[in-house]
């Protein structure tokens, strides 16, 4: 497996902190090279989503470990960003929230798991299932992809190895092979790249598509900080052409980018 083959660099303890920088941001470069290549079965994927997505469908994402943590950081990012409630993608780890910040041993080597830690949620043939695994091979995720698919839900997965068990499974498998990690085995830096950066292609293309971004605006973000209401503010202005004082009495008034305009456009 190329994600387990030994680093192309040596004698990584005899380095100096500005070499072990500068090989970490070259190997880092290879990953969008990687993901480049894969983009036709990201749009393969995000295609088969959306009509499903636009029935009511959900987005499980399954993984263990650094796959399963970025699952659930992409799923956690939605709402408050989009605007869609929590359930809308949905991030689920092998040995559930504990696992988010401390290891479960042998949690991932369970192939049943992963299905009755999705049960709760009543998975039907709307929703999808994308399974996050490095090595595409993790009994975890694998399981998960093999009961989605005979419950009629559509599968898809992000690994970073050719020709694995859990691709083979999938409807829609995404492989980016980013080559030997710098620390031979750590996929928690190229690899774990990849797979955020997939994720955030998939979630935003299809946030994008079923309307929540106007322009090139976040038009159903919640304004939930100072930070985020600055930027709602500023979304208004810049979309009705009004001023900074009249945008922050609409956001009061509507509790929502979206309202705001929509209804400043109703009185005028």
């Amino acid at each position: 497996m190329n994600t387990e083959k030994s680093s192309l660099y040596h004698f990584l303890e005899k380095m100096s902190v500005e070499e072990i920088l500068f090989h970490i941001n070259n190997e880092d470069k290879k990953v969008a090279i990687a993901i480049e290549k894969s983009l036709d079965s990201i749009a393969k994927l995000v295609k088969a989503i959306l009509p499903r997505m636009k029935q009511g469908g959900r987005v499980f994402y399954i993984g263990a470990g650094t796959s399963g943590r970025l699952g659930i950081l992409d799923s956690s990012e939605c709402p408050p960003t989009y605007g869609v409630s929590s359930d809308v993608f949905i991030g689920i780890i092998a040995g559930g929230d504990s696992a988010i910040r401390t290891s479960v041993e042998h949690a991932e080597d369970d192939a049943t798991q992963a299905w009755e830690d999705m049960n709760p949620f009543h998975p039907d043939e709307k929703d999808t299932v994308i399974g996050i695994a490095a090595s595409g091979k993790t009994p975890y995720v694998v399981g998960a992809i093999q009961k989605a698919k005979k419950n009629g839900l559509l599968t898809g997965c992000i690994t970073c190895n050719e020709d694995t068990l859990l691709s083979k499974e999938c409807d829609f498998p995404i492989v980016a092979v980013v080559g030997p990690e710098f620390v031979t085995g750590s996929t928690r830096m190229k690899s774990g790249t990849a797979q955020k950066l997939i994720l955030n292609m998939i979630s935003t293309s299809l946030m994008i598509q079923l309307g929540h971004v106007k322009g090139n605006k976040m038009i159903d973000m919640k304004p939930t900080n100072d930070k985020l209401r600055n930027r709602a503010v500023k979304i208004i202005m810049e979309e009705l052409q009004i001023e900074e004082i009249e945008s922050g009495e609409l956001l009061n008034i509507h509790k929502s980018v979206r309202k705001s305009i929509q209804n400043y456009r109703k009185e005028i």
